[in-house]
């Protein structure tokens, strides 16, 4: 990213492809350069290509032994 000196536009990276994009108002893709960078990043978070590292969540085993416990301790009406 390039810090603007005096009124320049900031200038960022597409995360995509890299091509240098004006942050302003009418960079409709912003930070991406293009619609197709801005999909195909999307389309990698959709086929899990792209994560958030951290803890990995439950999964549905947890869950289905946390729903049958659950069950067990709510009272009957």
């Amino acid at each position: 990213m390039t810090i603007p000196a005096n009124d320049a536009p900031l200038e960022v990276d597409c995360p995509q492809c890299s091509k240098r994009v004006v942050w302003e108002p009418n960079s409709l893709y912003r930070p991406f350069c293009s619609k197709r960078c801005q999909l195909l990043d999307l389309g990698a978070w959709a086929e899990e290509s792209h994560r958030i590292s951290g803890e990995s969540a439950m999964d549905e085993a947890d869950i289905e032994t946390l729903l049958a416990q659950a069950d067990k301790d709510a009272p009957l009406t």
